[in-house]
Order: C-alpha cells, then sequence, then structure tokens
C-alpha cells in the first residue's frame, strides 16, 4: 500500500504542453509568454472574485513575494512590522532581511488568525515604548483559513499602517465573497509543490494598481535602470519567475478550481466522520463574515484528557507506522530560538493549539478511502 502522503502537487495534464512549447521555442529563462500568460491567467482568476482590479507579479517564491511586498512599503532598518506569531518562519524572515525587527502578535481561538483586539494593543505599546509605529501588519490566512480583515483593516486605517497580506497558503479562500490576499495594500501567494497549484517553486505579489505591479517587478529584476548600459540607482533582486515554471502554472490554472473542490470535498468527509468523536476537533474557521476557506490543509486537535493522556504525537506515530504522513501545526515564531528576542504580545492560544494539534492528508491525491482509513485509525486511537 502506498504511503498517503500530506500534500502533493497533482498535474491536471495541460502543463506538459506549456513546458514543451517552453523548450521548443528556447524560453527557458526567466521572464517569457509563459510568465505573462500565467499573470494574467491569475489576474482574471482573482478578478473574478473582487472589488477592484488587481495586478499580479509571478516570482520565484512566496517568501521572495513578501521580500518585495515589505521594499515596497518603505520598510528599512531599524523599522518594526507586526507579524502574526503562528505561522511559518516564511512570513517573518524578510521582515529582518532588511534589517527591521518583527513584533509577534499572538491569535485568537475561533480563527487561529491575528487577534484583532491584541494588534491594536500591540500598536500602542510600540508607539508608546518606541514613539514610533510599526512600518506594516502582515496578518497570515492560517491553513487557508480567513483572517478578520475587516477588524484588521479597521486597525490598520485608525493607526494608518498598511497592511501585507500573507495569503500563501489561502489561494482560493474567501471574505466577504472577495479573494483573500485583495484586502490590504499588497497580498501574497504562494505555488510551491504542496500549495493549492504548484509551479513547482514560486509565488506571487498581488498589487493594487498596475504602477505598483510595473515597480515590483523592477526591484525583481535587479532594479536595472532604463539605460542603454547596465545603470543601478536602488539595490535589487533576482527574483523573477522562470518561463518555465510559469508553464507548469498555466497547466495548473486550468484545474486550480478543481482542486479546491476537490479539498473541500476531503476536509468535510474528515468532519463528518470525525464528529462526535470524543477527543478529537475538527478545526473549523468562524470568521466574522461569510467566510469560505480553500481547507488547503485539515487541521484537527486532539485532548490529551479526553484520550486518557495520550498526545497527538502518539497519534501521529500510529499514523506514520501505517504509511501515513502528518504534520504538526506551525510553532509560534514567539517560541523560535531565531526570534527569542523579537517583541511578543501573546494570549496562549497558539501555543495551545500548537501542543495539540496535526494536520492530516489533505491533497487532491488523497482518495475517500484514504479517508476512511485515516478516520478509522483515529478512532481506534481514541479507545
Amino acid at each position: 500500500m502506498a504511503r498517503v502522503l500530506l500534500s502533493v502537487a497533482h498535474m491536471g495534464g495541460e502543463e506538459r504542453d506549456f513546458v514543451k512549447e517552453a523548450f521548443d521555442t528556447n524560453w527557458v529563462v526567466p521572464l517569457g509568454p509563459n510568465v505573462n500568460g500565467f499573470e494574467q491567467d491569475l489576474e482574471q482568476w482573482l478578478n473574478r472574485h473582487s472589488d477592484h482590479e488587481n495586478h499580479v507579479v509571478a516570482l520565484s517564491a512566496g517568501t521572495a513575494a513578501i521580500h518585495l511586498g515589505l521594499v515596497m512599503l518603505g520598510v528599512e532598518k531599524g523599522d518594526e512590522v507586526i507579524c502574526q506569531s503562528f505561522t511559518f518562519a516564511a512570513s517573518a524572515n524578510p521582515i529582518t532581511y532588511l534589517g527591521a525587527t518583527p513584533v509577534f502578535v499572538d491569535s485568537e481561538a475561533d480563527t487561529w488568525n491575528m487577534d484583532p483586539e491584541l494588534l491594536e494593543e500591540a500598536i500602542v505599546d510600540r508607539i508608546r515604548k518606541t514613539g514610533h509605529k510599526p512600518k506594516a501588519i502582515i496578518p497570515v490566512y492560517l491553513y487557508g483559513n480567513p483572517v478578520k480583515i475587516s477588524k484588521i483593516m479597521d486597525v490598520a486605517r485608525k493607526y494608518d499602517i498598511p497592511v501585507l497580506e500573507d495569503s500563501a497558503e489561502a489561494m482560493g479562500s474567501l471574505y466577504d465573497g472577495l479573494h483573500c490576499g485583495t484586502f490590504g495594500a499588497f497580498g501574497v501567494m504562494s505555488f510551491n509543490g504542496n500549495k493549492m497549484i504548484t509551479t513547482s517553486g514560486g509565488g506571487a505579489l498581488i498589487c493594487r494598481s498596475k504602477s505598483d505591479a510595473d515597480r515590483v517587478k523592477f526591484f525583481a529584476t535587479q532594479a536595472r535602470e532604463n539605460f542603454p548600459y547596465y545603470q543601478h540607482e536602488h539595490i535589487g533582486y533576482n527574483y523573477r519567475l522562470s518561463n518555465v515554471s510559469a508553464g507548469i502554472g498555466r497547466g495548473q490554472m486550468k484545474v486550480v478550481d478543481q482542486h479546491i473542490a476537490r479539498r473541500n470535498e476531503i476536509h468535510h468527509r474528515y468532519a463528518e466522520l470525525l464528529s462526535g468523536v470524543e477527543g478529537i476537533r475538527v478545526m473549523e474557521p468562524k470568521a466574522d463574515k461569510d467566510a469560505m476557506p480553500n481547507y488547503w490543509l485539515t487541521c484537527i486537535c486532539v485532548d490529551e484528557e479526553k484520550t486518557v493522556g495520550k498526545d497527538y504525537r502518539q497519534l501521529a506515530s500510529l499514523l506514520d507506522s501505517n504509511d501515513i504522513e502528518t504534520r504538526p501545526l506551525w510553532k509560534p515564531m514567539h517560541l523560535q530560538p531565531v526570534f527569542s528576542q523579537a517583541p511578543a504580545y501573546v494570549n496562549g492560544v497558539s501555543e495551545r493549539f500548537f501542543n495539540c494539534g496535526l494536520c492530516l492528508p489533505s491533497g487532491p491525491m488523497v482518495s475517500n478511502d484514504d479517508v476512511d482509513r485515516i478516520v478509522g485509525l483515529i478512532k481506534e486511537f481514541c479507545h
């Protein structure tokens, strides 16, 4: 029996044609027709559920997108940037690339995402302590679950601080009918191999205007000025997506809606079959608007008190011994040794979930029989 993996890429079939075209025309370097086409495909897809026109720049990684978003917001050495603590390190690392300091804000229990009230407390306290307001706010759509972005934006507008949405895990998630990643000044997408669609490795920055997108492209291509020779007046980066990788992305855009629908089916199958199982709670987002998560990964919490002292590590071990891959929830950034000196405003929520949570196989390659077998093992564990 093949090992059931957490979340792996699934090809729709047309990816090969776009990649072959890149080879046939010798466009195997960064930029090219596939890059332009992929950006247009993403824009058209995003603008189906948006209250404004979005402009997309395809980049080498979601991390690169966060980095360039911060560059566009003018983050510099000595600045502070507020970042959600319950996330992957890629949300916070780019802050340090620019010599700035991350300020971590904990989550709320109902969405697992940035707590708007704690966010405001952090802003007020940073102004009091430093005499300056933070330069930007990075909320994260954890596991594709919508942040209470309307409340985050209300706080951001109150203190005139721009928002960079880390929606790397949230392709296809909607908040109040609009795509996550399209509310703030910039939004981030990721096309890593385990995401909703893949370009093997890659990402994108969602911009609110064509002028912003053009400026991002400038920084992403080594900040070369418009001279007949190589002239550089700003520090630039080699962050553009390759034409070959973009070809994979163009093929993936043909099946993105199917991938989202399948992950929804998998999540709801888990939720239905695990309903009423003592000691297991399936993560269900409860944002304050009509939130539609993409269910990138289905997560559960294990209540040790109700499973007679058995914890999520033991469940992970049981599943692993049955060739089923799982993953613990993200370890909060304020608990990471590399960020031990960073300011943090915590309420215990993210640490509590980290100590009980597990991600279950959720990719489109997971079958209903796989889900049924996994649920059977979980029920066996709980009794």
